[in-house]
């Protein structure tokens, strides 16, 4: 049963769909191809299918709880219930902490690529213009954010559906440039030219990339109808990014072959170019920059009602639970944007390497929260089950495939551990989240319960 009155019923179905999709389809899709198909060659397609796998596992997990419980704090919420206050208490703060960076890294990384194509204005004053203007928008109401993500991922929806349509067509010849077949499957190496590492190497690249997905748990709360919405969003969220994903590595791998310069820099503009496209690098780049601002837009909502949750939940201060009129967290989305806005100075100042260093910060969080979200719905489906009640969401074959996925992420975090590199990553994200949850044990452990029923209330200001 869900733990309180929600927020409100804000966001149409086309917007939680919408915002799912726009989560997902970002910078990992538009350049992170590249760097995963430069690692394991064609057969970077098995490492799509492998993450791809998890994700779909992962998301149904975490549907069957959104769906029976729609909440602010999502994940952290079901972590709180099903292993208790400090879990889902630090479970909160690590995505908060993670996604307030990432909004920084998106508005630098969206103004370094608007200087690129008009260098008039310097790029901390570009970065300047997007964090104010998407602050503006997540505070005016929710309705006016969800329209804004909607119409931002429908021009990344349709971006990918064109550039699916135009490979296809290179590939059965029906452009005027002549199409290579299936011979960049087999040749410059075969299949799998640099073996099980490769794919093992890449596998880490997808399922970063695939991080911030759970968004639409979040915004479930804020849905008209959340039992059904979310459920529906899930299922059709799923289908669709199997289809732009592994769709777009396709069209990749079969175009170029593995080992084309171009896909380290961007594989998108590679194929086009390819295929004779003209103006192709200033189309993609166009659209690069709308998927960033589309993610700055939705992780501002994201960091802020997850922030919002913690305050109502005792685990934040009182005022960030508070809500306008129309339902607004102002407080919380203004706590949310203060590092990017601070990340404006950072601009002025190193504007060649601020963008690395932000990058570098954001750590694994993601493996953690899907570890955590799975264990949960283990957890709190027996609890359901034993107590008879049903969600509208259920994952399939419970509890083995529940178990597959864990075992899936228990592989993944072994074979980052064999890299010295991601090994540095797992153990710094290791640490935050020790230092995380012990601040979290000693600073709130007399506030209010995890499970309260005010963690969804409304109180207007």
């Amino acid at each position: 049963m869900p733990s309180g009155p929600k927020q409100g019923d804000y966001l149409k179905p086309r917007h939680l769909i919408m915002m799912a999709l726009g989560s997902a389809i970002g910078t990992g899709l538009f350049v992170g191809t590249g760097s995963a198909i430069r690692t394991a060659g064609p057969a970077v397609l098995i490492s799509y299918l492998v993450a791809c796998t998890l994700l779909v596992l992962v998301m149904r997990a975490l549907g069957e709880m959104a769906a029976a419980d729609p909440s602010s704090g999502a994940f952290s919420t079901y972590a709180g219930k099903a292993l208790g206050p400090t879990t889902g208490r630090a479970l909160g703060w690590l995505w908060w902490a993670q996604i307030v960076v990432v909004v920084a890294a998106e508005a630098t990384a969206a103004a370094q690529l608007v200087t690129e194509l008009w260098p008039d204005l310097p790029q901390w004053a570009w970065a300047l213009i997007f964090m104010a203007g998407f602050t503006v928008i997540n505070l005016v109401r929710v309705g006016t954010l969800g329209e804004a993500e909607f119409w931002f991922a429908l021009l990344k929806v349709a971006a990918v559906l064109g550039f699916l349509v135009v490979g296809i067509l290179f590939l059965l010849n029906a452009l005027p440039s002549p199409g290579p077949g299936l011979s960049n499957l087999t040749e410059h190496g075969g299949f799998m030219p640099n073996g099980f590492t490769g794919v093992a190497s890449a596998l880490l690249v997808v399922v970063f990339a695939f991080g911030g997905t759970e968004l639409v748990t979040i915004a479930a709360a804020e849905t008209e109808d959340p039992q059904t919405n979310v459920a529906h969003a899930i299922r059709t969220i799923l289908v669709r990014i199997l289809i732009f994903y592994v769709g777009s590595v396709s069209v990749m791998v079969l175009v170029l072959p593995w080992n084309n310069e171009g896909l380290s820099a961007s594989p998108f503009v590679a194929v086009l170019t390819e295929a004779g496209i003209p103006g192709a690098d200033v189309l993609m780049t166009v659209v690069i920059i709308l998927a960033l601002l589309s993610a700055l837009n939705a992780n501002i909502y994201g960091s802020s009602r997850m922030l919002f949750s913690l305050a109502r939940r005792g685990s934040a201060p009182r005022a960030l639970g508070v809500t306008t009129a129309r339902d607004v967290p102002r407080a919380a989305v203004v706590a949310s944007v203060v590092f990017g806005f601070i990340a404006v100075v950072l601009n002025y100042l190193w504007p060649e390497t601020v963008l690395n260093v932000m990058l570098n910060l954001l750590g694994s969080t993601c493996l953690v929260v899907w570890g955590v979200a799975l264990v949960s719905q283990i957890i709190l489906r027996r609890r359901a089950d034993r107590a008879g009640v049903s969600s509208p969401l259920r994952m399939w074959a419970f509890p083995w495939l529940s178990y597959f996925a864990l075992a899936l992420l228990a592989a993944i975090v072994v074979l980052g551990l064999l890299d010295p590199a991601v090994r540095i990553q797992f153990i710094a994200t290791f640490v935050l989240v020790c230092l995380i949850a012990l601040a979290c044990k000693l600073l709130i452990r007399d506030r209010a319960p995890e499970n309260t029923p005010a963690d969804d209330a409304v109180a207007s200001a």
